[in-house]
């Protein structure tokens, strides 16, 4: 009988990021519409791209391209705590045997990074428990609420300003 379990890599989405990022914003792991995608926070209720767009008073970006756009334009980074692990559908509370991120390989690649904001208490847990150590001092860490549309507790002005306070804006 089959678990409902996947065995899925981080593979199809490579780390948004180059040699300008300062900010890197790290989730927990790509959504099932957002592994389709092919892009970070793909999901249509996600309210990522709503509050990045609204801390910088820009337009909200629509496609891909709009987004890395955005996202370039104020050095930010995208990925995600987890490599690789066991998940069924997107449940967060269903992932299992993680494999993170090589956090130091992107450290010592990508140098210009001050800044680590973790979206949402499971990229935060995990954060604590599998990279943390890897982090030198000089890097400020921040956890900011998830923007899942699972996370209905917030209101976008609530996570403007969370997110808006981790960046120091």
């Amino acid at each position: 009988m089959n678990s409902g379990y996947q065995h899925i890599s981080h593979e199809s989405i490579s780390p948004f990021i180059d040699d300008n990022s300062t900010i890197l914003i790290l989730g927990s792991f790509p959504s099932v519409k957002t592994r389709e995608i092919g892009f970070y926070y793909g999901h249509p209720q996600n309210r990522f791209y709503k509050v990045i767009s609204g801390i910088f008073n820009e337009d909200m970006p629509i496609s891909i391209l709009d987004k890395t756009q955005l996202l370039s334009k104020h050095h930010i980074a995208l990925y995600d705590v987890i490599y690789e692990c066991d998940i069924i559908g997107s449940s967060d509370s269903s992932i299992k045997n993680v494999i993170p991120i090589d956090i130091k390989d992107i450290l010592n690649r990508y140098p210009h990074i001050k800044t680590i904001i973790l979206n949402g208490g499971l990229a935060k847990k995990l954060f604590d428990k599998y990279l943390l150590e890897d982090i030198n001092s000089n890097i400020s860490i921040r956890y900011c609420p998830s923007t899942s549309p699972a996370n209905a507790k917030m209101n976008l002005s609530q996570l403007i300003d969370a997110y808006k306070d981790a960046l120091k804006m």
